[in-house]
């Protein structure tokens, strides 16, 4: 149970913010109530481009397809 005071600064506070910063805060009060990881965000996708060399990007790229695309039956 959150306690009067605390709920209401903080309402206080958010009254004072940006409605993207608002949308940022209800995003963090989400995430700390549920926890679990997401995916990366197209954004974060995107900002990675670059990030490798070629030879860099065709290394990663085989090794995943080696060791990631393989199923074995008898694993499980």
């Amino acid at each position: 149970m959150i306690e009067p005071t605390v709920k209401e600064q903080i309402l206080k506070d958010l009254d004072c913010l940006s409605p993207e910063l608002q949308q940022r805060a209800r995003e963090l009060v989400h995430n700390l109530v549920d926890p679990l990881p997401r995916g990366a965000s197209v954004a974060d996708m995107i900002a990675l481009g670059g990030l490798f060399d070629e030879e860099s990007a065709r290394e990663i790229r085989e090794a995943i397809e080696e060791h990631c695309e393989r199923i074995d039956p008898n694993e499980w």
